[in-house]
């Protein structure tokens, strides 16, 4: 699972947060852990309870008649094809950024030649090639952020060397060692404070989420597990190497660039540069080679997945569901390769447009940043229908589309070149970044879906009946089933969750607390982190 979302992308995309803000910038991903746990605590048993290929198969189990196979082929197709190739596309555009910078060669000839060989074998061996490729990938991808790291502070002398560095270099703002903004003051309006953006992502961004309910191949892994509680603990497990352990590495490579490299606004991929010009000017020739292969470990896990996982969707929720349902499995084996073939082709074309790394992860989010209610509470509450995810995606969509489309107006009226994801768009003289546009999108969608949910009809006794036998997942469902089949209290899924929490945290502040020279409070944090793992995973393993 962590293999998978550590691409080559992801160092650069985090050094970009980190030069442009600060360290507690990483609020913007760290706040998804809160989801995250929701997944953990919440889902993970009712996913594999659900014994599905695809998330997107869950929506005939739970929601019936047209608007629920409407529903199934149009997520399928959005999320294997529109998502997925902005996805991969920035993706690729991070390692032909590495590769640029480091082997001195155009940015496609490295990536092509790994792209190539990681559609060769996700084309050959699917599922299970992904996965154990991914786990090999990932020790080496991971070393290799660790030696990057060490030797970079060594470079500069140590960390209290490198601490007082940042704090003289021309990069340096008030907020770029803290783990958490500064509190607003002065004059500067409060929309437009770190404080005001980190608020929007702990109280808006994690629950609003398209994977507030674990999340597509999150959720592939879930069902492969061997039983609910491997599943319960392989995803806690995920998430704490997500959130605590790998990001500190490229933090800390991140802050030696700011010293070495002040400003790289005359690089042609911007603070993205960072990154790769420190593997550049700490690292000797043996060592250079090891870290490029470290990326290029990043960079075909992440391929992989997207490739085997949009090609599932395409697979399983189009083609063998509308298209060609009856056919051998031979068959089916060949149309998932063809599949996989032409979302590599999407991607490719998708990189070539785009523009940064940070704001195409903004854009995605924003995408879907409407349908996380709808996805938790179409377990727990039985009114929820197929109309009501409908309107909660389409809502997003379309208000996200149109607030790009402003930016692309206005960056052609201003006479420069546009890229997409470049830059915000400015409304009534503020730039829409995520944050405002949280507070746009989320309310708006919510509105239209819940107004929708009530005027529709609700899904046949029949239908919530089956699926609620088959996963009994307890909340707002008949007494009578509840009884019949059971259920777990939602209070005993929050406690176990509130553990989660100063676990994931604890253990990501207590680390980066020890790396920073704040002894004390990280000593304190892991304590703390360990008490609470151990409790949670003791009450979880017994929760029936």
């Amino acid at each position: 699972m962590v293999a998978t979302t550590f691409a080559a992308d992801t160092p650069l995309a985090i050094t970009e947060l980190v030069r442009s803000d600060g360290i507690w910038r990483n609020w913007y991903w760290w706040c998804l852990a809160l989801g995250g746990l929701l997944g953990v605590f919440f889902f993970s048993r009712l996913w594999r309870r659900a014994q599905v290929l695809t998330d997107n198969e869950l929506i005939e189990l739970r929601y019936s008649g047209r608007p629920a196979a409407l529903l199934r082929g149009f997520k399928a197709i959005y999320f294997a094809l529109l998502y997925n190739f902005i996805v991969m596309g920035w993706v690729i555009n991070g390692m032909s950024a590495v590769a640029s910078v480091t082997l001195g060669v155009g940015r496609n000839w490295a990536v092509w030649g790994c792209a190539l060989v990681a559609l060769l074998y996700s084309t050959a061996s699917g599922f299970w090639g992904v996965v154990v490729t991914d786990f090999f990938q990932f020790i080496l991808a991971m070393d290799g952020a660790i030696i990057l790291a060490v030797l970079a502070v060594k470079y500069i002398g140590g960390m209290s060397e490198l601490i007082e560095e940042v704090k003289l270099s021309a990069g340096y703002q008030s907020d770029t060692l803290q783990f958490f903004p500064s509190l607003p003051g002065g004059s500067e309006g409060f929309l437009s404070t770190n404080f005001f953006t980190f608020l929007i992502f702990i109280l808006v961004m994690w629950w609003a989420s398209h994977n507030a309910d674990g999340g597509g191949y999150i959720i592939q892994r879930m069902s492969s597990c061997k039983n609910e509680r491997h599943a319960l603990l392989a995803t806690l497990w995920f998430n704490l190497a997500n959130y605590a352990f790998r990001v500190w590495p490229w933090v800390v490579v991140a802050v030696v660039s700011l010293v070495l490299f002040p400003s790289l606004s005359d690089d042609p991929i911007g603070d993205k540069a960072g990154y790769p010009k420190v593997m550049m000017e700490v690292c000797g020739p043996g060592v250079l080679g090891l870290l490029i292969a470290s990326f290029l470990a990043a960079f075909m896990s992440t391929i992989s997945t997207h490739l085997n996982w949009g090609a599932s969707y395409l697979l399983n929720d189009v083609y063998r569901r509308f298209v060609k349902p009856d056919a051998e499995e031979k068959h089916y084996v060949w149309a998932s390769r063809f599949a996989t073939v032409f979302v590599m082709a999407g991607a490719a074309i998708t990189a070539t447009f785009m523009g940064s790394i940070a704001r195409a992860w903004e854009f995605i989010w924003a995408m879907g940043c409407g349908i996380g209610p709808v996805l938790i509470l179409r377990w727990f509450w039985w009114r929820i229908n197929a109309w009501s995810e409908i309107t909660a995606l389409a809502s997003s969509i379309f208000i996200t589309i149109a607030f790009e489309i402003i930016a692309f107006i206005q960056t052609i009226n201003a006479g420069a070149d546009y890229a997409l994801f470049s830059s915000p768009p400015v409304i009534f003289g503020l730039a829409f970044s995520i944050q405002h546009k949280a507070l746009v999108i989320v309310p708006l969608s919510i509105i239209s879906w819940v107004t929708v949910t009530f005027i529709t009809s609700p899904v046949s006794e029949d239908k919530l009946r089956s699926f609620y036998q088959r996963v009994h997942p307890g909340g707002a469902w008949r007494t009578e089933w509840k009884e019949r089949w059971g259920s777990t209290p939602i209070r005993t899924h929050v406690f176990n969750w509130i553990l989660g929490v100063v676990l994931i945290y604890g253990a990501t502040f207590g680390i980066g607390s020890l790396i920073f020279g704040k002894t004390s409070t990280g000593l304190i944090l892991l304590v703390a982190a360990a008490i609470s793992g151990y409790w949670a995973v003791k009450r979880a393993s017994v929760t029936e």
